[in-house]
């Protein structure tokens, strides 16, 4: 039975091309989350590596793993330990030549619940992410845990009200999104400010519209894999409530451990209040699935 208040914990770190450095520290996020009292704990998009994505090279494909497998195995056992639940984004091997970005699922004892494969995949200026990645095939999921009803979608997902509304229609009390967006260095100084302001209202906007929290965890850090500009990753990981106000926001530059309290009833309470859900005309919307109406 989901408890009403229950305590979120956000991991936002910097990572480094050393994978095992990468771990250890999520570990280190994920066990202080759970001293302060997380009951669920979130680590960012691709928390084991470098953003490999902002070149296309082959030699990335062997940092993909299976999942469930070994980037999974230690954080069952470490959920079931703390009794808490985790959520972790991860490369996925499904098969040769067939790769995702997956966040993993797992409940407070341990068990694995499932995974939700990302669906939209960009391909833009150092996020060559279809070179790497199939887009997702198990569809928008919400889970039930001991500490709530979660959905969880990835990074790109951000955008899209689709994501969000379909995840929520599942019952989702928040909506968790692992992330790795950043700047460019040189457009920073003229569009930093207008495409932060951005991502964050959108998925401010997901929680209104849907009456749910909603959750980012997002890296830090000036990564350049292979030379070249590279990404500012911009943090600034946040928790936001069903009304769109924000709880609880790291900094932009430094490797943070949020945790925050929320009320899960008060999902219940904004839905009936702003019966957005009530009032969608699903008979009208025949078109949504259009690419474009000409």
């Amino acid at each position: 039975m989901a408890q009403p208040t229950v305590k979120i914990g956000v991991v936002q770190n910097a990572c480094t091309a050393d994978t095992a450095a990468n771990t250890s520290a999520a570990e280190r996020g994920i066990r202080e989350a759970a001293s302060r009292g997380a009951n669920i704990v979130c680590l960012q998009e691709l928390f084991r590596s470098l953003y490999f994505c902002q070149v296309e090279d082959h030699k990335y494909f062997d940092l993909a793993e299976e999942i469930p497998g070994p980037g999974t195995e230690p954080l069952q056992s470490l959920a079931r330990e703390l009794g808490i639940v985790i959520i972790a984004s991860l490369f996925e091997r499904r098969a040769p030549g067939l790769y995702h970005n997956t966040a993993a699922v797992i409940d407070a004892d341990g068990s694995f619940l499932g995974k939700y494969r990302k669906m939209h995949i960009p391909d833009d200026p150092l996020f060559y992410e279809k070179f790497y990645f199939t887009p997702g095939d198990l569809g928008f999921r919400a889970w039930d845990t001991k500490f709530g009803k979660l959905g969880v979608c990835v990074c790109w997902d951000q955008w899209y009200p689709e994501a969000a509304r379909l995840t929520a229609l599942q019952g989702a009390q928040i909506l968790f999104y692992p992330t790795a967006i950043g700047w460019h260095p040189k457009e920073k100084a003229k569009y930093g400010t207008r495409q932060h302001s951005s991502w964050e209202t959108v998925q401010r906007g997901h929680a209104v519209a849907n009456g749910c929290y909603v959750v980012a965890a997002n890296r830090i850090g000036h990564e350049a894999p292979d030379g070249g500009d590279g990404i500012e990753f911009w943090g600034q990981s946040f928790v936001c409530d069903p009304s769109g106000q924000i709880l609880a926001k790291a900094s932009c530059d430094k490797e943070e451990v949020l945790v925050i309290e929320v009320d899960l009833d008060s999902v219940d309470t904004q839905r009936t209040h702003w019966p957005f859900l009530r009032d969608r005309r699903i008979d009208a919307y025949g078109d949504i699935t259009k690419r474009f109406i000409d």
